[in-house]
């Protein structure tokens, strides 16, 4: 219900914007383009569909493949206790716990190609315990925001982007995302928790967040000793070997317990293309609003009135310059790496503005588009309170990516 209004939201706001340019400022043009981003941003969610087909039909096949090897139910079996905790609506031991934990692995090493497609197996194997097909369980909901929130390790992509623009030092962002998003994930996972009434103060839980913890301040203290040139070689050095090192794990194991992985890579291959076709009008319905929305104008509107808002209060506004990628963030990864660009292009990729851009494009995950695709794959319409606090997640992240700037650049 909250993703209906939302999405029927976005096209009010676009209309009101754009007949206002046109009336008061003689606009002309404006519903053209508002037309004209219908058709692209439709041809964009197809195109992003077909490109995720490919991606589905190998991790699929190779989920299947680690399924049939035991390596699911290995990694079940160690998150158990947390995930138990965290996601009472599943049963102990279910095959969803080792998707989730490798889903989740995945996108902390930056590896988004593997994610999605285990993310989806994952939002499939919940729905078999779905009460209600329609409506998004609440095991669903906190899988979703720990997504939408983008814990992240290794924030490969935004260094080339910032190496590719000229940064003097591409690197210097690694720690202030990584706090960043770290918080994100925090405010998410209490976030849900309130809603649900999951007990975090259990003894479990806490041995598990300190772990975690101490292992994120152990990353940050080791590459905070190493030079640009080497976290730059590492990080994208150590992705690739983990992502083929998991292929080569599931293949051994699933050959260790006699299992055909041939035939098991291709029944797992074939549900790809099924899932792919299925999120095309989720994908387009989100992105054709969002496209709108920002062919109006209201993105550039909402950044002024933020702007003459702290600007009132006295507030620095140096940050204003890299509140459209903040912004687009929730609505489109696509849009707000364009944005991240934008800013650096504009200001400079050593620029307070360019540096703050790259810090908050890491800090988050894009929500809408999740909660697209996630639960469009399985075909879930009731989102309950999923949007609420993927926004939380993501006004956390982007406020923590914003002070964590001033706090290290500023």
């Amino acid at each position: 219900m909250a993703l209906n209004y939302i999405w029927i939201g976005f096209f009010l706001v676009a209309f009101i914007v754009g007949l206002s340019r046109l009336l008061f400022f003689g606009d002309t043009g404006v519903f053209s383009e508002m037309v004209n981003s219908t058709f692209d941003t439709a041809k964009t969610a197809f195109e992003i569909s077909l490109g995720l087909t490919g991606v589905l039909t190998l991790w699929l096949g190779l989920m299947k493949v680690g399924e049939r090897g035991g390596v699911v139910n290995a990694l079940s079996r160690l998150m158990n206790p947390f995930f138990s905790r965290i996601f009472p609506g599943l049963p102990s031991g279910h095959p969803a716990y080792g998707s989730i934990t490798m889903n989740i692995t995945a996108n902390m090493l930056g590896l988004d190609n593997a994610a999605t497609p285990i993310g989806l197996k994952a939002m499939e194997e919940m729905q078999q315990t779905n009460p209600d097909k329609e409506t998004a369980s609440d095991p669903m909901i906190m899988f979703l925001v720990l997504n939408t929130s983008g814990l992240t390790i290794l924030p490969v992509s935004i260094m080339v982007f910032r190496a590719q623009l000229g940064a003097a030092d591409p690197s210097d962002i690694f720690l202030p995302i990584l706090l960043a998003t770290y918080f994100s994930t925090l405010a998410g996972l209490f976030s849900v928790a309130m809603f649900q009434r999951i007990r975090l103060l259990n003894p479990v839980v806490l041995a598990y967040l300190l772990g975690i913890t101490l292992l994120v301040a152990a990353i940050i203290l080791y590459f905070s000793t190493l030079s640009r040139e080497e976290i730059m070689a590492i990080s994208s050095v150590a992705s690739n070997v983990i992502l083929f090192c998991v292929i080569i794990l599931f293949i051994s194991l699933a050959l260790f317990h006699k299992v055909n992985v041939y035939e098991s890579f291709i029944e797992g291959a074939a549900e790809g293309f099924k899932v792919a076709v299925k999120i095309i009008p989720f994908l387009v319905a989100i992105l054709v609003s969002i496209g709108v929305f920002r062919a109006s104008g209201a993105m550039d509107f909402l950044t002024d009135g933020i702007r003459q808002f702290f600007e009132w209060f006295g507030v620095n506004t140096d940050f204003i310059g890299a509140l459209p990628t903040a912004l687009m963030k929730p609505l489109s990864g696509s849009g707000a790496r364009g944005m991240m660009v934008d800013a650096m292009t504009t200001w400079g990729a050593d620029s307070f503005v360019g540096r703050v851009a790259c810090t908050v494009q890491g800090a988050t995950d894009t929500t809408f588009y999740i909660i697209a695709v996630y639960f469009g794959s399985v075909g879930i319409k009731k989102t309950r309170y999923a949007v609420t606090c993927g926004l939380i997640a993501d006004f956390a992240g982007i406020v923590a990516a914003i002070l964590l700037a001033y706090l290290f650049f500023h």
